[in-house]
């Protein structure tokens, strides 16, 4: 916990929920029957509601971007360093808003929630749900906080898959797009790692067919193997290379058995085992099922620049070198596709070491980008 709550952080923050009663029809065809959505908000929303920025967040993470729930939280939420009083996400220039998506397992409606009709937990009878879905219930949050529109949506990873999809269904609702780290659909690679991890996952034999709930347990194995696997994919090579090398355990000898031998061993099973403990594993099917399903120029034949034709606000789209899973020739598949529609774009790829997490980092390139393009957004809107 921290000994004292740092002068440039937000501080001690409350998750908010609203619900809707309105059934959710859904692009897979199927409707909820009402959902409620866990949000964060920081900053403070002006008398002329135009300072809103809506954050989105990746497939692990969730509504609490910054601050302390309390002061017994081990850590803080996961922007803490960019975003902040004075920091390249300023609030007291702007009001942020972070909401955790349907599907996930944060307090958003999802396959751990009860499903009205069994009185029990939805499993892996809840809907399939997309980037899109998010999409429409953020915007219907929205409307619930009295913002019409939003001047910048800002996402990394699977964030910044929302904030295009925001670019393409509601071009007037936003002024600005901030795209991290992202694609603009995944790569064979991709899919295949993903259902690698769904697989662990399903064979675990305490999954159940998603009914592990009612067994009062639940597919540790599949799902601390699902994140070890996932967590690879984040770092780069030169990243695990820095951190752990061939170190072995302790700095002792070869055990000459299958326990924990080497450093980078021991570090993957605490992720994987710390995962399991606050997160559930529908949640990480159907999320990862999200990932797979985004790719906007499909209903374009494949154009990009057709899906970005109807969009109207400026872009600033972001990668990073050392990035193998969202790599940066996959932003500027991006941003050539924004320049041949002619959309106002900038572009900046940073040289950083930490591999796809490199967009959590503060690393002071990308803080500096931030920063200034925020800061050309603050004055647009007065804020």
């Amino acid at each position: 916990m921290p000994a004292e709550i740092p002068a440039d952080s937000v501080g001690l923050v409350t998750p908010q929920t609203v619900t809707f009663s309105a059934p959710l029809e859904l692009e897979c065809g199927r409707a909820l029957p009402g959902y409620t959505l866990s949000y964060e908000t920081y900053g403070t929303l002006n008398a002329q509601r135009n300072n809103a920025i809506l954050l989105c967040h990746a497939l692990s993470g969730d509504h609490h971007a910054a601050g302390y729930h309390s002061m017994d939280d081990r850590k803080p939420g996961w922007w803490e360093h960019l975003l902040g009083p004075g920091k390249a996400m300023d609030t007291e220039r702007f009001f942020f808003v972070c909401a955790n998506f349907i599907g996930s397992c944060k307090g958003s409606t999802g396959p751990a929630s009860i499903n009205p009709e069994t009185g029990t937990p939805w499993g892996l009878d809840f809907p399939m749900v997309t980037v899109r879905d998010w999409v429409k219930t953020q915007a219907e949050l929205a409307d619930h906080l009295g913002i019409a529109q939003w001047a910048a949506v800002v996402g990394g990873s699977l964030g910044g898959m929302q904030v295009m999809q925001w670019t393409m269904d509601y071009p007037e609702r936003l002024r600005h797009a901030v795209v991290i780290a992202a694609a603009s659909k995944l790569t064979a690679q991709n899919i295949a790692f993903n259902e690698v991890c769904r697989q662990a996952i399903m064979t675990d034999p305490d999954f159940h067919g998603g009914r592990y709930y009612a067994h009062d347990t639940k597919p540790r194995r599949g799902l601390s193997l699902a994140r070890m696997i996932g967590h690879i994919t984040y770092l780069s090579d030169n990243a695990m290379r820095t951190k752990f090398g061939r170190d072995t355990r302790g700095g002792k000898a070869f055990s000459f058995g299958f326990d924990v031998d080497f450093e980078v061993e021991s570090y993957l099973r605490y992720q994987g085992s710390s995962f399991v403990e606050h997160f559930d594993a529908n949640s990480y099917l159907y999320i990862t099922k999200a990932l797979d399903y985004f790719d906007p120029a499909n209903a374009f034949g494949g154009n990009l620049a057709e899906a970005f034709a109807s969009t109207q606000a400026a872009f600033l789209v972001i990668s990073f070198s050392s990035d193998w899973r969202f790599s940066p020739e996959r932003s500027r598949e991006i941003v050539q596709a924004l320049y041949t529609c002619n959309r106002d774009v900038s572009y900046a790829e940073i040289e950083a070491e930490h591999g796809h997490d490199s967009f959590l980092m503060p690393i002071p390139q990308y803080v500096a980008v931030l920063r200034a393009y925020l800061g050309r957004v603050a004055e647009e809107v007065g804020a």
